[in-house]
């Protein structure tokens, strides 16, 4: 008996692979380290348990600097044969992503009992790479099951086809039977009866309609991808997020054939990893647009620097754009999102309002006081939704449930993708555009506060979206009294925390409106000419405050009367500034009694 067991390991090179392992005197885990599995993989290898895979065997050549026979790894008998029904092929352009792998490998690992392996779900926004981690997740912890099972979980069809399609594959006698459900039901036995195989449903969106499908017990290994944010008792979630900036550059050198899948970044050209740089920013590190990105780059033969200016122009084509060197992402980055939109408009009117109305804000960050302080003005289906807390917490789940924006509970904060954001203005038209962008800036200016005592941590909240819509009154040429009245706060706030170019920006802009939609001798504009009469003192241009603030005591005068207090804040603006260019000059025909409301 137990030379007929080691006759089975040197079968399935285990004595070779424990011989090089040996010579180079390295440890299993050292071994395992180094490929990406873990030692009990390797030790099961050496053992003759199991069999490297296509993937490790190379894995394998590449550490030991040795062929598959001189490590034993070219077997001379097939190994027992297994279901495997992953549908597309590995990718050597797979990036980042380890702590993932990590993290679900220790969750699903077999040496867990059954009792506590418990299903995972990844989930995540379309195309940032769900589908593309189960997949390589099961070619490097393949080995670790007897059986690996691949089902498109879209959508009971799918489902439906997927479970038949299984019942030929394991020759269930119940495989022809003309009832549907009858097949599905000795899959579902068969999977409660057996053990040890891993069970992959992509898209399952609606994870209550997969679980229909699923033996209530079972000693196997699930794992969904899925959009929800909510799995409930389901699943465990794991959150598939965006890639690190370095981990994109990686991704998109690779694809564009700039950088070989096993050299490293450090070893790329620093003119390519600047441009690629760019790159990944704009997409936000969203993996389908990276690379699709660098698809369109291998295809056209263009480079980096021309994929980066077309994109500047031509952004909703490129995003658009399918590729015949996508294989495994039949969607783009438009299409991938579309059906969602689409589903949304028509299910809650609120929640697709929400959407375009985030898409005109900083992305990160969102509060959701700016909702509420600002609700007047977000028009009648969303104004109302975010009126009555249960519909706000409904509307949000709505899209919660297709990870198009992230719910941040303990700082009441939303945040959104900037290519989502991108995606929905394009797919609006000049007027729809220009209609939100003037509500956005509507609703931001209610909600941003005055010059409160407490008003700080609401204005630092607040200031990174008055600041876009200072990007959107310049860029949809908006003018009316709300945006200058916005611009001008928050120039304040920036003029008080010492950020004066900034706030003189905002100002200035604030300034050219109300002169536009007020008129030249508005209090509201010398309210502006007197702030940046400030500034420019502030800043050593003296000649220009005096102008400035001048200009503005004049307006007050005429328009107020002497006695008003924004003319004394006025005179004694002139005051400050004649004291700090140590001058002594009366202001007007009162001479010195003029003087008197001054403060330094």
């Amino acid at each position: 008996m137990k030379a007929k067991k080691d006759n089975n390991r040197d079968r399935l090179g285990g004595s070779g692979l424990r011989k090089a392992r040996s010579e180079l005197g390295l440890s299993q885990q050292q071994v395992a380290d180094s490929i990406g599995t873990t030692k009990v993989t390797v030790n099961r290898w050496e053992n003759g348990v199991t069999f490297p895979s296509p993937y490790f065997r190379q894995q394998l050549c590449k550490v030991f600097n040795k062929t598959l026979a001189e490590l034993g790894l070219e077997p001379v008998a097939p190994p027992p044969r297994r279901m495997w029904t992953i549908p597309v092929a590995h990718t050597p352009f797979f990036t980042g992503r380890e702590c993932l792998l990590d993290l679900l490998h220790e969750r699903l690992s077999i040496a867990r009992t059954a009792a506590l392996t418990h299903p995972q779900a990844l989930y995540g926004l379309g195309g940032i790479g769900k589908t593309r981690t189960a997949v390589e997740y099961a070619f490097r912890y393949g080995d670790d099951y007897t059986h690996v099972f691949w089902v498109q979980a879209a959508t009971r069809d799918t489902l439906c086809t997927d479970f038949v399609a299984l019942a030929g594959l394991l020759g269930l006698p119940e495989q022809d039977d003309a009832n549907q459900l009858s097949i599905i039901v000795a899959v579902q036995r068969w999977l409660s009866t057996n053990n040890n195989w891993l069970l992959i449903l992509d898209n399952a969106d609606d994870l209550s309609l997969a679980v229909e499908f699923l033996p209530t017990n079972h000693k196997g290994h699930i794992l969904f991808t899925t959009r929800s944010q909510s799995a409930g008792t389901i699943a465990t979630n794991i959150e598939v997020e965006r890639l690190s900036v370095q981990e994109g550059i990686l991704l998109l050198l690779r694809w564009c054939r700039l950088l070989d899948s096993d050299v490293p970044l450090d070893q790329a050209r620093s003119a390519d990893r600047a441009i690629a740089e760019r790159i990944v920013r704009e997409m936000d590190g969203l993996p389908l647009a990276i690379v699709q990105a660098g698809a369109f780059v291998q295809e056209t033969g263009c480079s980096l620097e021309d994929y980066l200016n077309l994109y500047a122009t031509h952004r909703q084509k490129l995003l658009a754009r399918s590729s015949r060197l996508i294989l495994d992402h039949p969607d783009t980055v438009a299409t991938t999102w579309s059906l969602s939109f689409q589903h949304i408009e028509r299910t809650n009117l609120a929640a697709a309002d929400l959407l375009r109305f985030c898409a005109f804000l900083a992305p990160d960050a969102i509060p959701e006081s700016l909702l509420t302080r600002g609700c007047a003005e977000l028009g009648t289906a969303l104004g109302a939704a975010v009126a009555d807390p249960l519909q706000f917490n409904e509307m949000l789940g709505v899209l919660l449930r297709y990870s198009l924006i992230q719910r941040h509970a303990e700082t009441h904060m939303l945040s959104i993708h900037r290519l989502i954001q991108a995606v929905l203005k394009d797919d609006m038209d000049q007027q729809t555009r220009h209609a939100w962008a003037e509500r956005t800036v509507r609703v931001v200016n209610v909600a941003f506060p005055e010059a409160e005592a407490d008003a700080g941590i609401r204005y630092q909240a607040y200031l990174p979206h008055a600041q876009a819509c200072a990007t959107l009154i310049d860029h949809y040429q908006l003018s009316f009294p709300e945006a200058a009245q916005l611009l001008f706060k928050a120039g304040a706030f920036l003029y008080f925390h010492g950020f004066h170019q900034q706030s003189q920006s905002l100002h200035q802009q604030a300034l050219s409106i109300r002169e536009k939609t007020l008129g030249a001798e508005h209090p509201a504009t010398a309210e502006s000419l007197n702030n940046l009469g400030v500034l420019a003192r502030a800043q050593g241009d003296y000649a220009q405050a005096e102008r400035l603030h001048q200009r503005a005591l004049a307006i007050r005068e005429k328009t107020l009367g002497a006695e008003y207090p924004a003319t004394a804040e006025s005179l004694n603006n002139l005051g400050v500034l004649y004291r700090a260019q140590g001058r002594i000059r009366s202001c007007g025909p009162r001479g010195q009694n003029r003087l008197t409301g001054f403060r330094d």
